[in-house]
């Protein structure tokens, strides 16, 4: 015999809730295009007086992603057994805050990219053609300013601080974003490296020779194959449905703006936190944003490495068994102490 059991809450992977019930949805329409954006507060919004912005990394995921997980669960009642099912609803996520840690002065914001929704359920949902046309780091440029724009317009008309972050791909938005903006007046720049995205593939394809995993020769073989792919995709920037590692042409082409150029020209507050074993952008790639600044006598840079975090500023179990260590809302602390003092 089978029951089935009242749906149960929505569970997040990791240590918090993640709200997302909380949020209201606002709407942008400009230039014959929408914009979708989100506002969490804890408490009136009209009381608050800061605004911080968080620009997530690639991908056309929502921003929250369920997934029903049904179980069958075997039970025994008045003496006979019965299997009874149930649902539970799992959540992830590439919003990996603790709202709860965020000040309470402060309206947290979130931007979806274009064609993608704020949430869906896993497995009934695909990025379509609207968002791989769309997607560049230009296009979430303008969506930031636009969002910069309605804030100040009709939420919290004259904010103190308006405080931006940008994780992985969001790094490039903030970089460029930061400079493009005057309202904005502190900016965070997470595991993002200094130069255009394909050196970092070069990049780790000769870490693999220095660490003894591959030979020079087999090296120069992948840079060559490397080299090839680049010049296909740069000969063919505006093509949407050819693919390279499971992002279209287009896609890459828009986002090959080396970031230092942006950084260095930007003169507000600036915080680059930076994973010691990320996996996605070596550290190598972020180290010429110090010198760079050093070499431009420019001070306005915060630079700080988290020598055992990884791209998503995690911890691996030591033991290689157990769970992680999500410290992502470590370095987000240390950064709003940093707001706090500059």
């Amino acid at each position: 015999m089978l029951t089935v059991l009242t749906l149960l809450p929505v569970l997040s992977l990791g240590q918090y809730d993640p709200k997302m019930k909380e949020y209201q949805h606002k709407k942008i329409i400009v230039q014959s295009d929408t914009i979708n954006y989100h506002i969490y507060s804890k408490g009136k919004m009209e009381d608050k007086t800061k605004i911080l912005i968080y620009f997530h990394g690639s991908g056309g995921s929502p921003l929250f992603m369920q997934t029903i997980k049904i179980d069958t669960i075997k039970t025994v009642e008045n003496g006979k057994p019965k299997n009874r099912i149930q649902q539970s609803v799992y959540l992830n996520t590439s919003v990996p805050f603790d709202l709860d840690r965020i000040p309470s002065d402060y309206i947290f914001v979130l931007i979806s990219k274009k064609g993608v929704p704020f949430s869906a359920y896993n497995g009934s949902y695909q990025p379509n053609q609207v968002f791989f046309k769309n997607e560049s780091l230009d296009y979430r440029v303008w969506q930031g300013e636009k969002v910069i724009d309605d804030l100040v317009k009709n939420y919290i008309k004259k904010p103190k601080r308006i405080v931006v972050i940008g994780h992985s791909e969001g790094s490039g938005v903030v970089a460029k974003l930061g400079l493009k903006n005057k309202k904005i007046t502190h900016i965070g720049y997470w595991a993002g490296g200094a130069n255009t995205q394909y050196y970092d593939f070069a990049l780790f394809i000769q870490k693999d020779v220095q660490n003894g995993k591959i030979s020079q020769s087999e090296a120069t073989r992948s840079l060559d194959s490397l080299f090839t792919d680049i010049k296909n995709i740069e000969n063919d920037p505006d093509n949407s449905e050819k693919q390279w590692l499971g992002n279209p042409y287009r896609r890459w082409s828009r986002f090959t703006e080396p970031s230092i150029d942006n950084l260095l020209r930007i003169n507000k507050p600036l915080f680059v936190a930076v994973a010691g074993k990320d996996e996605s952008v070596p550290i190598e790639s972020s180290l010429l944003i110090p010198i760079e600044f050093i070499r431009r006598k420019k001070n306005n840079l915060t630079f700080k490495i988290y020598p055992d975090y990884n791209h998503s500023f995690a911890r691996p179990p030591k033991d290689g068994k157990g769970e992680w260590s999500w410290e992502f809302m470590n370095v987000f602390d240390d950064f709003m102490k940093w707001v706090e003092q500059n």
